[in-house]
């Protein structure tokens, strides 16, 4: 029986992005002076860092800063009640990587395509929407990224939905050290920075909604840590090479903090495929904390000596 909801098509938007965006998005996530082809427009293998179509949702097509709770205002999903976007965490994300990102869309057509793939009722903790989005060029009709991603939206269940289908982990292998470590150590403007890709919620600015929904303070885009998750991942074990990444994925486990220091921990699964990608796996957490993101996995062509960044 399929969920509530499930095959309901959002409308299309347009999405265009520049040069200096793709700077500002490396810049932002920790891409370093090792790196400067994700961080010089004119190095000759300039390149998009791969999570950036991850962005393109909250921005469209805007160089000016949006009103995020407008924007967030989407349409209704049929079937499902109108949730409350003020009060909505990311959950899950996974991307895959199909095709090299231009690195502008200048002269070209993109589009977002998202539809439901299930409205899950989580009890009084609140609803999970689980959607897909894919990046298109409008005139070709070929798929450059393709993204699936839950929301949670607190306090908000309990409407007569389904559960929804059980998860799968992905845990990192038991009583081994990581392969590699990389640490990130973030500052009380990080998320301030972060946000000028095109996320504005005011969760991540300023201390009042933060405090309404029991955090204490404004915390960080849960999609900075995932970003710098994706690249450490990708620095230290796939040489910073973007066609080194197929596919990324983790789970939101609790909130980070402006101020933080993140550790990402990983481990190489082995038994790569005839194209050389294998799988990663790891996790991300707060020193003397909490674990932030879990459930995480990468296909990646690893290259060359592992290196952590410490």
């Amino acid at each position: 029986m399929s969920s509530p909801g499930a095959g309901f098509e959002f409308p299309t938007f347009p999405v265009k992005w520049l040069k200096r965006d793709l700077l500002l998005f490396a810049a932002s996530i920790g891409c370093s002076y090792d790196e400067l082809h994700f961080l010089y427009e004119l190095h000759p293998n300039f390149a998009a860092f791969p999570t950036y179509p991850i962005i393109l949702p909250f921005k469209h097509t805007d160089q000016e800063v949006i009103d995020f709770y407008a924007r967030s205002a989407s349409t209704p999903i049929e079937g499902v009640p109108k949730f409350d976007t003020k009060h909505v965490l990311d959950g899950e994300r996974k991307i895959q990587f199909l095709k090299p990102l231009p690195v502008t869309s200048d002269g070209r057509n993109f589009e977002i395509r998202s539809k439901v793939i299930g409205v899950y009722d989580k009890g009084k903790p609140g609803t999970v929407v689980e959607t897909e989005q894919s990046l298109v060029d409008k005139d070709s009709g070929e798929v450059y990224t393709r993204a699936v991603g839950s929301g949670f939206y607190v306090g908000q269940g309990g409407w007569g939905g389904p559960k929804g289908p059980k998860t799968i982990n992905y845990p990192p292998p038991q009583g081994r050290k990581p392969d590699a470590t990389h640490i990130t150590q973030t500052t009380t403007e990080s998320a301030l920075l972060y946000r000028l890709n095109g996320d504005y919620n005011p969760l991540h600015a300023t201390p009042e909604p933060g405090i309404k929904m029991g955090f204490g303070g404004p915390i960080i885009h849960g999609l900075f840590s995932w970003n710098t998750s994706a690249h450490a991942v990708l620095q230290c074990l796939g040489g910073s090479n973007p066609a080194n990444l197929k596919e990324f994925q983790a789970r939101f486990a609790s909130p980070v903090k402006p101020a933080d220091k993140l550790i990402v921990e990983m481990w190489k699964m082995g038994g790569a495929d005839k194209d050389g990608f294998e799988e990663v796996r790891f996790i991300v957490r707060v020193d003397g904390g909490k674990t932030c993101l879990t459930n995480g996995r990468a296909l990646v062509r690893c290259q060359g000596e592992v290196k952590s960044k410490l």
